[in-house]
């Protein structure tokens, strides 16, 4: 048995130094940190820091690591972290100090305000203990400098040869938003030449040191289409993980849509679904939900793989949506719809407890005066993120496409797999004789289960619910009572007389067996009969 049990123990450690890949990372929700603002060594002072100030808090790669159980116990199962390499190091520039991690001086070097290479590890390790992943954010697009003649030797490309000359980018222009400089004459962010061979070389053994040195298993690239494209595959490549790059843009698809695929990243982040999100659901806005059919309808046809995308509401970049947004059932619709549609649902952190802060540097409060409470919002995004998780360990959900079934002016229905989810942006106060039908593709009388409020919902005539307003504009979730069985949600409750014993039996087996079939364990398998059949046990 001891022979059995340290042939476990290889083969986890075995299984994440493996490159994690586009397919894995599919199953995954992401929890993004600005690693200065998680969280605080012990005896730290909580009231110091001040987002307005533009300056370094404290929070370092130990101290996320030693609150990891804040983040596991939501249900996420991978962190994005801030760029973990050398910062601008200097007097204090007009917009403040590198506390956010952007400001790239030696990639070669990590960050030492974050802690050391060892904390860097331990963070990691951790995580994989966990059968978490971690995703690093990369800037690779240029560095950061005080002027637009800099010293180029402070940097890992020490020669003016490998950038390119100074020019303000004009947006909208591509050639422009490639070759010209981001930033601004006080903090400009001198553009390397990514067409240049020996830059290109660098860069891919740089990111597969960096990968393989720290185990990280997944890269989030900031400003992804300010380098030309053919950069990416080749780059990615020597990276040897999941690649979801950073597309800035607005509804319009097509544009963000053609970085995905073998001419460029595995995936991006959805930026048209965020912009349609934001026009239907923020109270008061335009309340248009026509806009999200539309970008859905679009993305269907465009990108190359919906499920990679990265679906998101908030990041350091954006204004809170609670900044946004005044009504907090706004907030969950669509939140439920992120999590419940294809994509890789991202919670930036304190979106969890509805943050308020504008735009940057007011998005980027510290986490600690929330004393990581299971807020009311936090006990919802755990919720969902355990039903995402119970649905893709032990059903074939995660691989069936996200259909619309029905619309109004003010509701959405989707259907994935056997998931039913209904959103609305009416807000919180009630709407006497406002409601929605829907339907679905289950028998007249079977029984449902919202999973959000454990209310049965009993499937109508031709298969349709009715979902009405009168309390408020709530989201719904709706999913088959009886193969709840083994979620722990709603006290897996179930009716034995509607239950019957083989479907028990088939529920509890998928259960068993899924997470073996996930994740790439059926190698584990078949390492495991090779080793009993060598006799080796």
């Amino acid at each position: 048995m001891k022979s059995l049990f340290a042939l476990f123990s290889l083969f986890s450690t075995f299984r994440f130094a493996l490159a994690a890949t586009a397919e894995q990372w599919r199953s995954r929700s992401v929890y993004q940190i600005i690693t200065d603002r998680y969280a605080l060594p012990s005896g730290s002072d909580l009231t110091k820091c001040d987002p307005g100030q533009q300056t370094w808090c404290g929070g370092t790669w130990k101290t996320i690591r030693q609150n990891l159980d804040y983040i596991q116990n939501a249900g996420f199962t991978a962190i994005w972290i801030s760029p973990v390499n050398q910062n601008y190091q200097g007097p204090r520039t007009p917009y403040g100090d590198p506390y956010h991690g952007y400001w790239i001086a030696d990639a070669t070097q990590l960050n030492t305000r974050f802690g050391s290479s060892d904390d860097l590890k331990a963070l990691s390790a951790e995580l994989h203990r966990r059968n978490m992943y971690l995703m690093v954010d990369v800037v690779v697009n240029n560095v950061m400098a005080t002027s637009t003649s800099p010293d180029y030797s402070t940097y890992m490309f020490k020669d003016a040869s490998f950038y390119h000359p100074y020019c303000p980018v004009q947006f909208g222009n591509t050639t422009s938003e490639q070759n010209c400089w981001l930033g601004d004459q006080k903090v400009p962010l001198p553009d390397l030449d990514t067409t240049n061979p020996t830059v290109k070389e660098r860069y891919g053994q740089w990111i597969a040191n960096l990968v393989q040195e720290y185990k990280f298993d997944g890269l989030r690239i900031d400003a992804a289409k300010h380098v030309q494209m053919d950069f990416w595959p080749e780059f990615c490549a020597k990276a040897g993980v999941f690649c979801i790059g950073e597309v800035f843009g607005g509804s319009d698809v097509e544009p963000i849509a053609k970085y995905q695929g073998p001419q460029a990243l595995d995936a991006v982040l959805n930026f048209p679904m965020y912009s349609a999100l934001t026009e239907a659901f923020v109270i008061p806005g335009p309340l248009n939900m026509s806009a999200v059919v539309d970008v859905f309808k679009k993305s269907k046809s465009s990108f190359k793989d919906m499920g990679l995308l990265g679906n998101f509401l908030e990041n350091q970049d954006l204004p809170r949506w609670h900044n946004k947004s005044v009504d907090p059932q706004s907030l969950h619709n669509a939140m439920v719809l992120n999590f419940m549609m294809d994509g890789i649902p991202i919670v930036y952190y304190g979106q969890e407890h509805g943050f308020s802060g504008s735009a940057d540097p007011f998005n980027r409060e510290p986490l600690w005066p929330s004393g990581y409470a299971r807020s009311e919002i936090y006990n919802f995004t755990a919720t969902i993120n355990k039903f995402r998780n119970f649905l893709i360990n032990s059903t074939d959900w995660l691989h069936q496409e996200t259909q619309i079934i029905t619309t109004t002016n003010h509701s959405i229905a989707l259907v994935k797999g056997s998931v039913i989810t209904v959103a609305t942006n009416i807000g919180s106060p009630p709407q006497n004789g406002t409601h929605i039908s829907v339907t679905t593709p289950f028998p007249a009388s079977s029984a449902t289960m919202n999973i959000l409020t454990c209310q049965q919902w009993v499937v109508g005539a031709k298969g349709t619910i009715e979902v009405e307003y009168t309390r408020g504009g709530a989201p719904v979730i709706l999913f088959p009572a009886e193969m709840l069985i083994g979620s722990g949600l709603c006290g897996d409750v179930l009716d034995a007389h509607s239950a019957s014993h083989s479907h028990h039996l088939s529920a509890a087996t998928r259960s068993i067996t899924s997470p073996f079939l996930n994740g790439g364990m059926t190698v584990v398998l078949s390492l495991l009969l090779l080793f009993l059949l060598s006799g080796c046990a």
